[in-house]
């Protein structure tokens, strides 16, 4: 691997514009991909196989109606008034005809629903009055009968039974009358009393606040939440924007107005300009610097343009494209600025120009080709978690890191030859000698007590850091997670203040029914299930709204007490779903936000154990591969569990606690983002390999030419720090330019990996793997005589190559 990427960076470096115009080529090429195949993205997370997608499945087969998307238009007044007549009928009249946009397929009235409510309240009322009078005045016929009877029996003790006969019959048929008439009352009653009873436990349930100022209009969807495209949401959102109210505000909830985050802002940005000032630093010359920046952009570019290319064959997140920026950035500066720094040191050295871009590729870019698969493999695990979203946005992941590594062997050698000296700055171009090799100061071996101390204080920080991961809440964000001045969250504040926080954590609720019930066995089991349902202690609020025409599925909706992220929502759920059968035959099916979020949730749990089973497992096998030793792979795999609990404490004491909350602009905290461990696990995992493969094979290279071994893990760390240093500020102000993004996913992903390259590139690399390497001494470098004689020689320090190719 090492010649042949030698002589692929001395052809670069020869046929400059060859390889330009061919990654010119390919970026035009995913550009004209992406203009002919992008197709928009999804600002839905949901994971297949579900218990609430499995009620999703059975309502859109018995009560279709009810199993697309929906979400929420709030109209409020300015100024807190109650919305005047006037302004009703405005808003009626848009709610009538936005029947007619694309994928909508009902648009409920507000107002029209109170009125109907408040004619049932008054229907039930009447008809309970009419029906205690219709009981008097059946109790005065029977009382009449009764003394008729009474008459009867007289005269026929006095004339004998022949007499009354005629009189008896029709006294008789009369009280049959009556009494069918009573049962028929009685069965009238008792279908008035369950008809009351329902209304009574959705007195909670409200479209119009208790002030008049705001309405809540509910949009229902004909397509599925995963199926419903972003344009049928802007459709809604610009329909009831386009014609304004005197007077009224509209709002969103995010069902509708959760869009897709902007890939590059002005964080970014920032980010970026402090990456330029690390290069500048470290390597000296705006031209070196700007080097790394401009193939990073070059790799981003194909990498993430090529990959929405393919948004109209598979369904994309909207966070995906961002991750595929976030690495692509990362890596692609730090790959780059490892082949840079090589070369330069070479130059320093007396070297000639192409040679040396031939040594470097041969050596920083063969130990990159390695840290860059470590990476790609752990992205690519992300496939076997068995959930779409994830398993794409992995994918997508790796697309741009490996472009990031192709990038960096090629382009950068090119860029490189079209340089020549000039990468280096005059005044170092006047300290080129190739008789004196740069000068350092000694090193020495660190103290053993040295070595005890850093590790006891390190791992203790590390322990202490991740104390907060054990109340890690996993969900998904909602309205109250958005940014301040948006439309979701106006509407999810407004709806918390008039209608309760249970108003925006509405569950879909399923009643299988048995068989062949009457309509009115259906409204008994309606009552009996509705009541099952309200005698959960954070149930506000609960009513039917479908029977299947079979009428064996009932669907409710029920209003919790909290919010959708809420801990009592969440144990409304599980206790919903964990009810024992209600009689014989009827069980409950959970559907809505909460129940969705607790699925994914439960669902990346489940796989995060095989996760990082396969993700350690062949990544242990690469570093055996590498650095030909059982015990160097295992402790960096120890040091990065360490530090991953640091980043799940540090990242639940931001985002779920609100600790330093002002600091990053959170103003609310929540669960944390239920597939954030997952994502942080695969990358930092990959990412914390890198730093690992390029100190530690300082290390090894070291100790294979002859220096003991403690002595040999400071000159590893010597020889590596200042571009691991430089690499691992470059990767946390690339992320953490993330970290001030208006979603709320693209923040805590940004943390979590701004804060996790931190710990474990400064902490964890560079101060307690050398402490463990200097305790284990020469063991740490052992390996059984089987497996090393059938290993093959990868050679990562590319040492053969620079004996063959001496500078």
């Amino acid at each position: 691997m090492a010649e042949l990427l030698y002589r692929l960076g001395k052809f670069a470096s020869r046929r400059v514009g060859v390889v330009i115009v061919a990654w010119l080529v390919v970026l035009a090429v995913a550009v004209g991909g992406f203009l002919v195949g992008f197709k928009g993205l999804s600002s839905s997370f949901d994971i297949p196989g579900t218990a609430s997608g499995a009620v999703t499945d059975e309502l859109q087969q018995k009560l279709p109606e009810f199993s697309g998307a929906s979400g929420t238009v709030v109209f409020s007044t300015a100024d807190g008034s109650a919305l005047t007549a006037e302004q009703r009928d405005e808003i009626g009249a848009l709610v009538a005809d936005a029947d007619d946009l694309p994928d909508v397929s009902a648009v409920v009235d507000p107002f029209e629903t109170e009125a109907q409510r408040a004619e049932q309240a008054a229907q039930v009322a009447d008809g309970a009055a009419r029906l205690d009078a219709g009981r008097t005045q059946l109790d005065a016929g029977q009382a009449q009968l009764d003394a008729g009877l009474a008459q009867l029996d007289a005269a026929e003790a006095q004339f004998g039974a022949a007499q009354v006969a005629p009189q008896r019959a029709q006294l008789e048929a009369q009280q049959a009358a009556l009494t069918a008439s009573l049962d028929e009352l009685e069965q009238q009653s008792t279908a008035l009393e369950l008809g009351a009873e329902l209304l009574a436990l959705s007195d909670g349930i409200r479209f119009v606040s208790d002030d008049g100022s705001t309405a809540l209009v509910n949009v229902a969807f004909s397509e599925p939440r995963l199926d419903l495209q972003e344009e049928s949401k802007q459709a809604v959102i610009d329909y009831f924007e386009a014609d304004e109210i005197d007077g009224v505000e509209v709002a969103f909830s995010t069902d509708i107005a959760q869009g897709v985050p902007e890939v590059f802002g002005v964080g970014e940005v920032v980010g970026l300009a402090v990456a330029a000032i690390v290069l500048i630093v470290m390597l000296g010359s705006l031209l070196a610097a700007a080097l790394p920046i401009v193939t990073a952009l070059v790799g981003v570019a194909i990498g993430v343009v090529g990959s929405l290319s393919f948004s109209g064959l598979v369904q994309m997140v909207s966070v995906t494209p961002v991750l595929g920026v976030m690495l692509g950035l990362a890596v692609g500066i730090d790959y780059s600025l490892f082949i840079i720094n090589r070369h330069r040191k070479q130059l320093m050295q007396g070297a000639e120009v192409r040679e040396s871009i031939g040594l470097a590729n041969g050596t920083a870019g063969n130990a990159v080709v390695f840290a860059g698969a470590t990476v790609v493999v752990a992205l690519l695990a992300l496939n076997i978690t068995g959930v779409p979203f994830l398993g794409l946005m992995g994918t997508v992941g790796a697309v741009c890191v490996a472009v990031a590594v192709l990038i960096a062997i090629t382009l950068t050698p090119a860029l490189l030859g079209l340089l020549g000296e000039r990468v280096l700055g005059r005044r170092a171009r006047a300290r080129i000698s190739p008789a004196v090799p740069v000068q350092g100061k000694e090193v020495r071996a660190m103290s053993t007590l040295r070595a005890v101390v850093t590790l006891l204080v390190t791992v203790a920080a590390l322990l202490t850091i991740a104390i907060p991961s054990l109340s890690m809440r996993l969900g998904l964000p909602d309205g109250s997670s958005e940014p301040a001045d948006s439309a979701s969250y106006r509407a999810f504040s407004l709806t918390e203040s008039e209608f309760g926080a249970g108003a925006n954590g509405t569950l879909l609720v399923t009643a299988t029914l048995p068989e062949g019930l009457t309509d009115d066995e259906v409204l008994e089991k309606q009552v009996l299930v509705a009541q099952a349902i309200a005698d959960n202690d954070d149930v506000t609020a609960i009513a039917p709204i479908a029977v299947s025409d079979d009428n064996r599925l009932t669907a409710f909706q029920v209003i919790p007490a909290e919010g959708p992220n809420s801990v009592s929502t969440e144990q409304l759920v599980r206790d919903l779903r964990d009810l024992p059968a209600i009689e014989s035959g009827i069980a409950l099916g959970v559907a809505g936000q909460a129940a969705i979020n607790i699925d994914i949730s439960e669902s990346l749990q489940n796989v995060l154990p095989l996760y990082l089973l396969v993700v350690v497992g062949l990544s242990l096998l690469i570093m055996i591969l590498v650095f030909r030793s059982i015990l160097v792979p295992l402790i960096a795999t120890g040091g990065f569990i360490l530090s991953l609990f640091a980043t799940f404490g540090a990242t639940v004491a931001v985002f779920q606690w609100g600790w330093f909350a002002q600091v990053f602009g959170l103003h609310s905290t929540g669960p944390i983002l239920s597939f954030l461990p997952v994502i942080l696990t695969g990358i930092l995992f990959g990412l914390a390999m890198d730093y690992q493969l390029f100190l530690a094979s300082g290390m090894r290279e070291a100790y294979v030419h002859g220096a003991p071994a403690r002595l040999a893990v400071m000159q590893g760390v010597k020889a590596g720090r200042a571009v691991v240093t430089a690499a691992g500020l470059i990767m946390v102000a690339v992320f953490g330019g993330f970290v001030f993004s208006d979603a709320t996913i693209i923040r805590a992903i940004g943390f979590g990996l701004a804060f996790g390259v931190l710990i474990d590139a400064f902490i964890v690399r560079m101060l307690l793997m050398p402490a463990l390497m200097h305790l284990l001494g020469t063991s740490a470098w052992w390996l059984p005589r089987w497996l090393d004689r059938i290993l093959p020689n990868v050679d990562v320090e590319g040492a053969a190559l620079e004996r063959k190719h001496h500078v």
